[in-house]
């Protein structure tokens, strides 16, 4: 799935690296009388993704405001519509997402998929973030397996602008024609990554995007599928 001349490889964090906590999300919307299970709350998760994920929204909003939008989309598709329900649990998420980060549930792939590339690849991450994730991916374990974490809090632009992927590019010393980005976002994290001269890698794995002229994974898993046996990390 990586192209053979790929040296280095990014990825975003949010939805791709890391998950939501929908437990928390769970525990925060019945504090406030509403009862649903994390499992339905990652059906209308699959349903609501695409909300946010348009050319209009995108090119209208940061990722601050997208943050509510992918929200209120999770609550309408289960069905929580009303102002009045909707706004204390989004206070409350927000709040916890400015300490801790909610994006902070490693799916149970994503270590060894990252041991795999780490042994032949250089590993970045390159985030719309709220300067939160390096310290979200020291927490959850993963920080180590990147050369490099870029948060767009820190850096003052965001994907899809292409000037945040060139921060991560310089700082690696990577050269765009022989680099990749994994993103879950088709206006954000391709768009942005073909602007900057990267190959791009969508992760779908609601198959939402089908219609998208880009290369389409369901799982990180899919891109060491096939691979050979480490070997040494290019110079």
């Amino acid at each position: 799935m990586i192209p053979s001349s790929v040296t280095h490889l990014f990825f975003d964090a949010g939805n791709t690296l890391v998950h939501v906590n929908m437990e928390v999300v769970s525990r925060t919307l019945a504090r406030h009388g509403i009862r649903l299970s994390p499992a339905e709350l990652w059906r209308g998760e699959h349903r609501a993704r695409r909300a946010v994920d348009t050319p209009e929204v995108v090119g209208t909003t940061d990722d601050a405001a997208r943050w509510r939008i992918y929200f209120e989309a999770i609550l309408r598709e289960c069905g929580i519509h009303r102002p009045e329900d909707v706004e204390p649990v989004l206070r409350d998420l927000h709040d916890y997402h400015r300490r801790a980060n909610l994006w902070e549930v490693v799916p149970p792939e994503v270590p060894g998929v990252l041991r795999a590339l780490r042994g032949r690849l250089r590993l970045g991450v390159v985030s719309n973030s709220n300067g939160t994730v390096r310290e979200k991916l020291r927490r959850t374990g993963l920080a180590g397996f990147f050369d490099l974490i870029v948060d767009s809090h820190e850096e003052g632009v965001e994907k899809p602008d292409p000037r945040l992927f060139r921060v991560a590019l310089e700082r690696a010393g990577a050269v765009p024609a022989r680099s990749a980005h994994v993103g879950d976002l088709y206006h954000v994290d391709v768009v942005g990554a073909r602007a900057a001269g990267l190959e791009a890698i969508l992760l779908d794995p609601g198959d939402v995007h089908a219609d998208k002229p880009v290369r389409r994974i369901r799982s990180l898993r899919e891109l060491v599928e096939g691979m050979d046996s480490p070997g040494p990390a290019p110079l």
